[in-house]
């Protein structure tokens, strides 16, 4: 696909590798591109994808830099012009094809919610998962707000929504966050067995199942992912998330205002 997006058939599963490691995979413009891409167009006989991230993260959420000096203008200006779901998360979203995220290292930001848009999570030992938003005076996208809670309930859900906590792979495996916690070197090996399982049972039932779950658990993406964008377009012009970069940057307490 690209230097920054790894893409290899392994018999009927392919294999997304976010490839950014000095960035810890952080997404650019260009990389929620290239994911929405091969998610689109994985190729003829690709039964199941699995999604990982060169070592040592999964995915730390957004390259900061590059996704606020983007080619549409600030996110702001652009979530206002057009509020819709993420393209990568609508691609994910709506893919007949099971999803498999073999979670290698940090899962935060958007790389939580990359997580958690796939159907089912492995986790190496060395695994941490965090929805920080609110610690930028942001809003998570769709997968923090509509899967988290069916996957560890709408407490737990909240509780990692609204402080910005970041859980190691042993929590995640507790709370059901991640099916299952495996030894590093064995991350990939794991999560390819479990996509060729997966890709072995017969196609139509296996799309049929998908579509059945997300009919019976999943809220209405489109509209969420509209409301997402609409408030996201209002907090990037605040004040506090201003401060929760340069906090972050300046690796310094915030001072919250509330405006």
């Amino acid at each position: 696909m690209s230097e920054h997006l790894l893409y290899e058939r392994r018999g009927a599963v392919g294999v997304v590798r976010l490839h950014r490691p000095e960035a810890r995979n952080a997404l650019t413009p260009a990389l929620y591109a290239d994911l929405e891409r091969v998610v689109r167009a994985p190729g003829d006989g690709v039964r199941c994808l699995v999604v990982t991230g060169s070592d040592p993260a999964f995915c730390a959420g957004d390259d900061v830099k590059q996704i606020m000096a983007g080619p549409q203008g600030p996110p702001a200006d652009a979530l206002a012009r057009s509020p819709r779901l993420t393209p990568a998360a609508d691609a994910l979203l709506h893919t007949d094809l099971p999803v498999v995220a073999a979670v290698n290292g940090a899962a935060v930001g958007w790389g939580m919610e990359l997580a958690l848009l796939c159907d089912l999570r492995v986790a190496s030992e060395r695994a941490r998962f965090g929805e920080l938003f609110v610690l930028r005076g942001l809003v998570s996208d769709v997968a923090g707000l509509g899967r988290l809670a069916s996957l560890v309930g709408r407490e737990k859900a909240a509780e990692l929504l609204l402080t910005g906590d970041v859980i190691d792979a042993a929590e995640a495996l507790r709370i059901g966050l991640v099916s299952r916690v495996v030894p590093h070197a064995e991350l990939l090996p794991a999560a390819l067995a479990l996509a060729e399982r997966i890709a072995a049972n017969p196609p139509l039932a296996v799309r049929r199942i998908k579509a059945g779950l997300r009919r019976a658990l999943d809220p209405d993406w489109t509209s969420l992912g509209r409301w997402v964008a609409e408030s996201l377009a209002e907090l990037f012009r605040t004040e506090d998330h201003r401060e929760g970069v340069r906090a972050f940057i300046e690796k310094r307490p915030p001072r919250w205002i509330g405006r």
